[in-house]
Order: C-alpha cells, then sequence, then structure tokens
C-alpha cells in the first residue's frame, strides 16, 4: 500500500489513447481507496504495453461507476496502490460481487499493492485460489523490509513474456510501501512471476478464478521517475518498466 505519493504524474499525451477499435479495453478504479497518482501511473504502464491500451477511469467521483454493465466489454479491471486496508475496502466492498462476477465470467482482474490485498478472502474481493491470501511482507521471517516507509525492495523475477521469456533477474529493485506477499496455499496452478530475494516470498502471481485469471504484484512495478522525486531517494536499478509490462502482459495472455 501506498499512503502518500508528494508528487502527481504528468499524464499529456499518456492518455491519448487513440481510437483503434482492436486495442483491449482497461477499466481502472480511481476513487477515495487509491492514493494520488497511482491510477493514472498504471494507465501509463498499460498505454506503453504491448497490447496498447485503451484506458477509462471508474469509480463513485467518475463519469462511470464500478458496475457489471461498465465492465461488460472490458478485458482487464485494475485495482491500483492506496492507503490502509481497512478504510479502502469501506469503499470498495460494495464492488465485491460485480468484481467477482466479472472475474469467475472470464475477465482479468490486475492488482497492485493495495489492489493485491483486496483480491484476498478478508477484507477484500475473494478472488484468489481457496486457502489463499495476500498480507503484509513486513511482518514475515526474513522479510527486506521491516516497517511501512516508502522504500525499494529486491525481487527475482522471472519473465513469462517478451524475448526475455523465461530469464531471471535476480535482485531487482522495485518501488516499495508495505507492500503484500500473496501466500498460495498450493502454487502448481499459479504462474509465479517474482518472489522477494530476501526469503523467497511470492512478490507476484497469476492465479485462475472461474473462467478468468487475477494477477496480483505487492511492490509497485508501475512508479514513474516522479514517484522517486517526490520522495527524495532512487532506485539503484535505474527506473525501467520491463517488470510491469511483464505483469500485464502476462495476464491477457492466459
Amino acid at each position: 500500500m501506498r499512503a502518500t505519493i508528494i508528487a502527481t504524474s504528468l499524464l499529456a499525451g499518456t492518455m491519448a489513447l487513440g481510437h483503434e477499435g482492436c486495442r483491449p479495453k482497461a477499466l481502472i478504479y480511481r476513487g477515495p481507496a487509491a492514493c494520488e497518482d497511482c491510477p493514472e501511473s498504471i494507465a501509463s504502464r498499460l498505454n506503453s504495453s504491448a497490447p496498447h491500451f485503451e484506458v477509462k477511469f471508474a469509480g463513485p467521483n467518475e463519469d462511470i461507476d464500478i458496475t457489471a454493465e461498465a465492465l461488460r466489454d472490458v478485458q482487464l479491471y485494475v485495482q491500483p496502490g492506496g492507503g490502509d486496508l481497512d478504510p479502502a475496502w469501506k469503499h470498495t466492498k460494495k464492488y465485491k460481487r460485480i468484481i467477482r462476477d466479472y472475474v469467475s465470467q472470464g475477465g482479468r482482474y490486475a492488482g497492485f499493492c493495495l489492489g493485491a490485498y483486496l483480491a484476498g478472502k478478508d477484507r477484500g474481493f475473494d478472488i484468489l485460489p481457496p486457502g489463499s491470501n495476500a498480507t503484509d511482507e513486513i511482518d514475515q521471517p526474513g522479510r527486506q523490509v521491516p516497517d511501512q516507509r516508502d522504500t525499494v525492495i529486491q525481487v527475482d523475477w522471472t519473465f513469462q513474456t517478451g524475448k526475455r521469456k523465461g530469464a531471471t533477474d535476480k535482485g531487482r529493485w522495485v518501488y516499495f510501501q508495505d507492500g503484500a506477499v500473496i501466500q498460495l496455499l498450493q502454487e502448481r496452478s499459479a504462474t509465479i512471476l517474482g518472489r522477494y530475494s530476501s526469503n523467497g516470498d511470492i512478490a507476484a502471481s497469476v492465479t485462475p478464478f472461474g473462467k478468468g485469471w487475477v494477477g496480483v504484484v505487492g511492490p509497485h512495478p508501475e512508479a514513474d521517475e516522479l514517484w522517486y522525486e517526490g520522495l527524495n531517494f532512487t532506485n539503484p536499478d535505474g527506473i525501467r518498466f520491463d517488470i510491469v509490462h511483464d505483469f500485464i502482459e502476462e495476464i491477457m495472455v492466459q
């Protein structure tokens, strides 16, 4: 989860999303459960990914809310990062049945940080496999980051798409703020994209739910330059978007 982001990303150019009818459509939650800049950063990454999405925002204060009708022709629903789980759940629990029905009938869900927590069973949409959940990585044995500060964390990422498919980058640095660990009861039916380098906990996965698919990632691979500048720290590997593109594209190829 990410409680505050000082800088606001600029979407000039990014949200000029074209008019081609063949592009997949994505609906991104934007509202009180999302942190400042999180929906817009994900929109930028969706637009620059290989599927080159057509993006719309939805929420209680947007032109459209999250409804079955709004999701009918959408290929991907995105739940971005936000603040603490309890207040976020108060704002989003009304969408639980809508999102569960959407995914179970063949839709795709991408949850980033808080969005990963909200995929879980407790105070969430309950779209992870039975017996699985998302909880705090900072509370796990061997964790690299022990508190809720905005920082960077290392993950071992195995690429599932593109030219680097099958390659693993060890110890890649990504933006992190009280991110989730994905606790899967069984890993056989899951695609594990990322693990926290310090202890091997699952940092990113794609799992089935009904006829659809659920992708969740605990850190913030979508973070751009302004996230780091606003809090005056850097990414030792530089700011690269290959991980977030791989995450998005793996959800879509299922």
